[in-house]
């Protein structure tokens, strides 16, 4: 028999399931379940049948059981598979704490749900450029395949400590962190 999934039910399952420490949700396939009506908007808000959620308690559960699968998203327990919506990135980077400088350089991340997250070679910064605005959007890896949106005001403070390097020939602005090189923009595009 299959349950009709609802957050009480998933949330009571992701606590049961993450007594230590992050579930291993990458382990567990169940059955998907069908889709839940929750959805992650890109300003990090997660929402329930319309609603915001407000219990940050229970927003930080459900984001220790939630996976991308492709281009898809869900939140997995043991026992079942939901379907939300995600708008651009389960997570969003609200802040950040630089350590040294130039090469030696590591960016501390901190998300929206408590996550704290080194950017190096396991926790790579992307960034994506709006093709008619030129608009950035950038972010870092948090685990796995999921990654936090880096908001506004953090964005601005990197930029300040960036630096300009050459890569494969081009010179490019970006950032350093535990010993990589993150580029941002090509240093020619920059005003």
């Amino acid at each position: 028999m299959i349950v009709k999934p609802d957050a009480e039910n998933l949330a009571a399952a992701a606590k049961a399931a993450g007594k230590r420490g992050l579930p291993p949700v990458h382990l567990w396939n169940p059955e998907f379940c069908g889709d839940l009506d929750m959805r992650i908007a890109r300003d990090g808000t997660w929402f329930y049948l319309g609603t915001p959620i407000g219990r940050k308690e229970l927003v930080r559960l459900f984001s220790t059981i939630i996976r991308r699968d492709g281009d898809d998203y869900f939140l997995v327990t043991p026992v079942e598979k939901v379907g939300i919506t995600v708008e651009d990135a389960p997570f969003v980077a609200v802040d950040f704490e630089p350590e040294g400088t130039g090469e030696d350089q590591v960016l501390t991340f901190e998300t929206n749900v408590g996550d704290a997250v080194v950017a190096g070679p396991d926790h790579p910064i992307r960034v994506v450029r709006d093709p008619e605005t030129g608009e950035p959007s950038p972010y870092v890896l948090v685990r796995r395949n999921l990654e936090a949106l880096i908001d506004r005001k953090s964005f601005y403070r990197l930029v300040e400590i960036g630096a300009h390097e050459d890569v494969d020939g081009e010179s490019w602005f970006g950032l350093w962190s535990s010993g990589q090189f993150f580029p941002v923009i090509p240093s020619a595009d920059l005003p």
